[in-house]
């Protein structure tokens, strides 16, 4: 298979289609509920998706975001019936593909990594991500139908975006910066069955996942 890598340090577009700082309040997936023998999930806003990450012998992270499309998700469902057969809903409409294009968009910043919440972790050090080390990060999207992924072919970044996090203690100097980075990548989805996820796998410079994560429908 051809691994197609995108670097996503780099300096970002100066277009900005939405903002990411929206992203914690996006709606997303609803809790199934069931409904006569059937599990109805809704997708009003989109499909939300948040996974960790961590570098190997580095800083751990949380990435949130979320796939749109301008009208399309508004009032679609997913229906799941005791026979197995599931079915995407719009009203009495069928939708079987995703939109001509959808809009990946996702933010991720440092968090604590696991050990420091075990047993005498109060002495773990704490990593900070740095820009160095995102410049380094690759960026990989992949259509994944079973068990195949496929490369996403034509995506353009339509945002990206670096801001400084406020410290903890803010009473405390000389503490590392600490950093959020943003981004929001057009990804042609044109005759994709909504059974198909996006994934989304972050790798480091000697080709190890740092993070993956689906949004699927």
């Amino acid at each position: 298979m051809h691994w197609r890598f995108r670097t996503i340090g780099s300096a970002g577009l100066a277009i900005a289609l939405l903002c990411p700082s929206s992203l914690p309040q996006a709606a997303g997936t609803t809790r199934p509920k069931t409904v006569h023998g059937k599990t109805v999930w809704n997708y009003d806003g989109g499909i939300d998706l948040v996974t960790d990450g961590s570098i190997p012998g580095g800083p751990c992270f949380r990435i949130n975001g979320r796939v749109t499309a301008p009208e399309f998700f508004a009032g679609l469902k997913r229906i799941d019936f005791e026979n197995a057969d599931t079915v995407f809903r719009r009203g009495e409409e069928d939708v079987k593909e995703y939109p001509d294009e959808v809009l990946l968009e996702f933010y991720f910043q440092d968090q604590l990594c696991p050990a420091a919440y075990e047993p005498g972790g109060g002495n773990v050090p704490r990593t900070y991500l740095t820009r160095e080390i995102v410049s380094k990060l690759r960026l990989n999207l992949f259509w994944k139908h079973g068990i195949d992924l496929r490369p996403v072919a034509n995506v353009k970044q339509q945002y990206f975006d670096v801001k400084a996090l406020r410290p903890y203690a803010a009473d405390v100097t000389d503490l590392p910066e600490r950093l959020q980075w943003s981004y929001v990548f057009a990804v042609r989805s044109a005759g994709v069955p909504l059974t198909d996820s996006l994934v989304l796998v972050m790798r480091t410079e000697d080709d190890r996942i740092a993070a993956r994560v689906a949004a699927r429908m």
